[in-house]
């Protein structure tokens, strides 16, 4: 009986502390969740848009042992009365201006600071874009019109059977996917749920089933073809993505602070939009575009990856080319180009003015109609201001 008893407070108390261990588990899920549920909120936003580590799976990337590349200082200027108006409507958190590669203007709000990481979420998109040129500058991924599964046999079965590389640098996948940020039920929001609570990426992707259009067809933005995008670069390469944009971009960069990468739950990198990073390095990435992929002392990426991904490539018109927004008027207005995200991060480059902007912001209006033109109309008089 004794023996029987020792048994079985040993096994309970083996089932306690698992149960307290799943627990302890299960509390971090739903902390993240909640994070997720909370991380737009009015009293809320503009801090965890500085501190997304905190709130999700992250790693820290290397950036490197050597000196953080010089921004000089230009002939400062000041922002005309409709600039510090559009600052205040559009709850811009950071502004720096490049004129020639000098600061003009930098300022930060909302309580922000230059030190702050501040979340890319869809400019990172174009960031996997570079990283991407230089796999195809050394033949890793020789042909942009081989189709995905080549690379990602997972994916069979999948909306993306049949999709072309160059499909998804596009947008034009054709996957049925609601990228509406205000519904609940909406792709993009289980898939913030997935990364949320630990779930797989990858597998978020292969469960995608139904298609919208025919690929190659119609540019229709949809988030996780950039995550495609880096199943893509693993299965070419047999290594991480994050670990290729380490090496290949952000350590050649000479940046200021170490970036942060949020991940999924097990360790893969929400390469479409998990970057974080000074809004000073968003616009070195700006100005190493703009002097076609040249920074540092190097050739970062390909010159000709720069202008192919900065012109216009996708189906029907689109205002897109790989990973990039590109205007459809751009050749008026002297071939700019941006990357995007949501809430309002941009990176504006004009090279006919020779100007980057590094905007980031707190948008909780970023989708009404008619902001997307405010924002582009803002960094064009921006561009043409000059101190």
């Amino acid at each position: 009986m004794r023996r029987f008893l020792r048994i079985f407070w040993r096994v309970l108390l083996v089932l306690l502390v698992l149960g307290a261990g799943a627990a302890l588990v299960k509390r971090d899920d739903i902390a993240r969740l909640m994070a997720v549920q909370m991380l737009f909120d009015e009293g809320r936003i503009v801090a965890n848009f500085s501190q997304m580590d905190r709130l999700f799976h992250a790693r820290v990337l290397d950036r490197g042992p050597g000196p953080v590349s010089a921004l000089p200082m230009g002939v400062p200027e000041t922002l005309s009365p409709e600039a510090e108006a559009w600052v205040n409507r559009r709850a811009v958190t950071a502004l720096v201006i490049l004129r020639d590669g000098r600061i003009t203007y930098e300022n930060y709000y909302k309580g922000t600071g230059p030190e702050d990481l501040r979340i890319s979420w869809s400019m990172a998109k174009s960031v996997l874009s570079a990283l991407f040129g230089t796999l195809v500058a050394e033949g890793a991924i020789p042909d942009l019109d081989a189709q995905v599964v080549d690379f990602v046999p997972q994916l069979k079965g999948s909306a993306y059977d049949g999709v072309s590389i160059r499909d998804v640098l596009t947008m034009t996948s054709g996957v049925h996917f609601d990228e509406d940020y205000m519904k609940f039920s909406s792709d993009i929001n289980r898939m913030g749920r997935v990364l949320a609570l630990g779930g797989s990426m990858d597998g978020f992707a292969a469960s995608l089933k139904t298609r919208a259009t025919e690929p190659g067809s119609h540019m229709h933005y949809v988030s996780v073809d950039t995550h495609v995008l880096g199943m893509v670069i693993k299965g070419a390469t047999g290594r991480d993505p994050v670990d290729l944009m380490a090496e290949r971009i952000i350590q050649p960069m000479g940046l200021e602070a170490s970036p942060v990468m949020l991940t999924d739950g097990e360790g893969t990198g929400f390469v479409l939009g998990g970057l974080n990073l000074r809004t000073r390095d968003y616009a070195r990435i700006g100005q190493m575009f703009l002097q076609g992929g040249f920074w540092n002392g190097r050739q970062i990426v390909p010159a000709d990856w720069v202008a192919a991904s900065t012109a216009h490539q996708a189906a029907d018109g689109a205002g897109y080319g790989y990973q990039w927004w590109v205007p459809r008027d751009n050749a008026d207005f002297g071939n700019d180009y941006m990357a995007q995200g949501i809430y309002g991060q941009f990176i504006y480059i004009n090279p006919a003015r020779n100007v980057v902007i590094a905007v980031n912001a707190a948008d909780l209006g970023f989708a009404a109609d008619g902001v997307t033109d405010e924002n582009l109309a803002m960094f064009r008089q921006l561009a043409q201001a000059g101190p």
